[in-house]
């Protein structure tokens, strides 16, 4: 019997060990839950004499400037619908003005097209119609000049031919 009153004192004995240990255990557990409480407490306090009164002041804030705030929101909706419509206007408008401007351009070039082209027809009209006869004309009176010349006064001039072998006449 004595194996076992030795087993079983030294089972009460790491028993009672246990029991102490886990009894420093829970007493830092204690110490430390009422050292954080007390932090906690102090927080508390301090959230409640600071923070308290400035989220007073902040709702209060808010309560009081949400007519404002809904104000300007209706201000903003009622000028983008009004910017919306201007710029709507101003796009009609500036479309508008691209069109007629493009209209403008091809009569300019239908224009400058036409009056080119009857520039080239009276310049050939001048040309079949003055110029030609002109140059008849000048050959006759180049032709008269030269009958009355000879006729009148004969050859002032002798003109002499001399023949000329066509292999010098290409050259």
């Amino acid at each position: 019997m004595e194996t076992r009153d030795l087993i079983l004192t030294i089972f009460v004995a790491v028993t009672s060990l246990a029991v102490v240990i886990q009894m420093v255990i829970l007493l830092a557990l204690y110490l430390s839950v009422k050292k954080t409480t007390t932090r906690v407490n102090a927080l508390a306090d301090k959230f409640e004499t600071v923070g308290m009164p400035m989220l007073d002041s902040a709702r209060t804030l808010v309560v009081n400037s949400r007519p404002k705030i809904e104000g300007m929101i209706e201000s903003l909706s009622s000028s983008t619908q009004i910017v919306t419509a201007q710029i709507q206007r101003l796009d009609a408008t500036v479309t508008e003005v691209v069109d007629r401007t493009r209209v403008q351009v091809i009569r300019a070039d239908q224009l400058v097209t036409r009056t080119m082209d009857r520039v080239e027809e009276t310049s050939e009209l001048v040309h079949h119609t003055v110029m030609s006869p002109m140059r008849q004309l000048s050959g006759l009176m180049t032709g008269v000049m030269a009958g009355l010349g000879n006729y009148v006064g004969g050859r002032k001039e002798q003109r002499t031919r001399r023949a000329v072998p066509q292999d010098e006449m290409f050259i």
